[in-house]
């Protein structure tokens, strides 16, 4: 009896310490990772994310997507099948599986996550023989605001993992995989204005069939964006914790560059807004309403401005510029000058945010080179009526590393990298492994 009690012991505390070895072990990377390129052969500069759409005897195909943090799902360049093995999918085509009609994806999706602009309110029904009614939606494009219909299906997209400073881990430990509800459409209009090579649009937004929505443990709801001021080198899309390296400060978290302020609901829209409350433009500040609600958007290249923030921004980096030879304004941007002899310098333009939190928006970020003799403001008049009142675009992202924690709400930037030393091109993308 002795015996068989010290067997017990024994074997309950082997499980015991079992347990608590599963319940222990972290997994040896901290965030899913994929090179973020600059498009610059379309009209306005586009911002996309690489991800690993198939994968075939053990080879990656790769596909870019626009990143859009506003847009309720994903969609892009697919054909649905209800059959894998019943015909063959076009070799420039990826294939999927389609949602029922009467699965509950279909109607939340064409209910509340449907996109928020009425002319994309749509629905309807599909027919794929030997099938049946296949989920119908609506998608937009983001650079035209067209509309589409498109098919609701189950998709697999996979990102490398990362410890924050290489790809990979090791030869076992590269891949995470997600599953979403994505949508596919072949219209031509729904790619109008996209760059060459962009496929489609991957939501970053609050939405639940966002691909924030799908990227589960142990991964923490982060979404970190860098932004490449140049189309030659790649910048970077983290989801994780953390920690984030860019070189040569191969030993500084770049987190330790961040200032937060809270992220922001705003009701009929999946995007991500924060309260501005003052803009600085050396010393002196320019009439800004309290908490003047301001988007953050990763579709609009420029900041936009009400007319009176605008007029009162022209105004003081005027006054402060007014030894700078001045040429003709190059729409769309009402503030230009000639930069055929020195190299350009101007003041910073600093957002103030709720506790006193400073963004610095400086050269690099406020003065766009239109042409090898001049540079303009990069602030655009949104209207009298434009609503919110502010909107932070792209070209002031460039450079900036940010960070949307989504379980906190909390909005982290860092101004601009270049002052740092390092940039948003400066991350090892090389496979480990």
């Amino acid at each position: 009896m002795y015996l068989l009690l010290q067997l017990l012991v024994i074997v309950l505390a082997f499980i015991s310490l079992e347990h608590e070895a599963i319940t222990t072990y972290a997994q040896p990377y901290t965030s899913v990772v994929a090179p973020v390129n600059k498009h610059t052969d379309v009209a306005k500069p586009v911002y996309s994310v690489q991800i690993i759409t198939e994968r075939v005897n053990h080879q990656n195909f790769f596909a870019n997507f626009i990143i859009d943090i506003d847009a309720p799902f994903i969609w892009y360049n697919c054909l649905v099948k209800w059959d894998a093995n019943q015909g063959t999918c076009p070799s420039d085509t990826i294939c999927t599986f389609p949602v029922a009609c009467d699965e509950y994806q279909c109607e939340d999706v064409r209910t509340t996550f449907r996109y928020k602009d009425p002319s994309c309110y749509g629905t309807g029904t599909s027919m794929i023989p030997g099938w049946g009614c296949a989920c119908q939606v609506q998608v937009q494009n983001p650079l035209t605001g067209s509309c589409s219909n498109a098919l609701l299906d189950y998709d697999d997209f996979t990102m490398y993992v990362s410890d924050g400073r290489k790809v990979g881990i090791d030869a076992f430990n590269q891949l995470y995989a997600a599953s979403p509800n994505a949508a596919c459409t072949r219209a031509p209009s729904s790619f109008e204005s996209f760059p060459a090579n962009v496929s489609g649009v991957m939501a970053f937004s609050s939405s639940r069939y966002a691909l924030p929505s799908y990227l589960y443990q142990p991964l923490k709801k982060t979404l970190a964006l860098c932004f490449p001021s140049k189309s030659s080198a790649p910048g970077v899309l983290f989801f994780g914790t953390g920690p984030y390296y860019l070189s040569p400060q191969s030993n500084v978290d770049v987190r330790s560059y961040l200032s937060y302020t809270p992220l922001l609901n705003q009701q009929d829209s999946f995007g991500y807004f924060i309260s501005v409350n003052d803009i600085v433009i050396k010393k002196r500040s320019i009439n800004v309403a309290a908490n003047t609600t301001t988007k953050l958007s990763t579709i609009d290249p420029y900041t936009i401005l009400r007319t009176d923030i605008y007029n009162g921004v022209i105004r003081r980096f005027s006054m402060v510029t007014k030894r700078l030879p001045s040429a003709k304004p190059v729409a769309p941007f009402g503030l230009c000058y000639t930069t055929s002899t020195n190299g350009l310098r101007v003041p910073d333009i600093d957002f103030i945010l709720p506790d006193g939190k400073k963004w610095s928006v400086s050269t690099t970020n406020s003065m766009k080179q239109v042409t090898n003799e001049v540079a303009c403001l990069a602030f655009v008049d949104g209207g009298a009526k434009s609503e919110p009142a502010i909107v932070i675009g792209t070209f002031q992202f460039e450079d900036n590393f940010l960070e949307f924690n989504l379980d906190k709400s909390t909005f982290g930037f860092s101004s601009s990298l270049l002052r740092k030393k390092t940039s948003c091109a400066n991350f090892n993308f090389t496979l480990t492994g």
